[in-house]
């Protein structure tokens, strides 16, 4: 039950771009990370290039992309190393949907207690204890 929250900034321009991004991570926290995608929710924002600086210059003058993805998981439901292939699989899928990624790009596990996150007004401790 990830919420993702996604902000990106690219020269590449396309009506179904934001449906795209949200589509792949969708499927990549899926198949890496083991999160029903029915339960996933995706916000996509678009900065402008222009407005993004890294290493003192804007992606605009650089030619670069880049990205700043949230994921919020519960503490403890993720390994180590489902983690790191996690954050090179979306490295590597947004660079072909955004164009080439400044390194200073980023994506953020946040591993959050299970009595302070949930959906539906029930926190995941709730449903796990309800489970079992």
């Amino acid at each position: 039950m990830p919420l993702i929250n996604i902000v990106y900034a690219s020269q590449r321009h396309a009506p179904s771009l934001k449906k795209d991004i949200a589509a792949a991570i969708t499927a990549l926290t899926a198949g890496i990370l083991h999160k029903d995608p029915k339960v996933t929710a995706v916000i996509v924002s678009e900065a402008d290039p222009a407005d993004w600086f890294a290493g003192g210059a804007s992606l605009a003058e650089q030619e670069l992309a880049s990205y700043w993805i949230d994921v919020h998981v519960t503490e403890g439901t993720n390994t180590k190393d489902e983690k790191a292939a996690y954050l090179a699989a979306v490295f590597a899928r947004m660079a072909e949907l955004i164009g080439p990624l400044h390194h200073e790009t980023y994506l953020h596990v946040d591993e959050v207690k299970a009595d302070a996150y949930g959906f539906g007004g029930l926190s995941q401790e709730h449903r796990y204890h309800h489970r079992h």
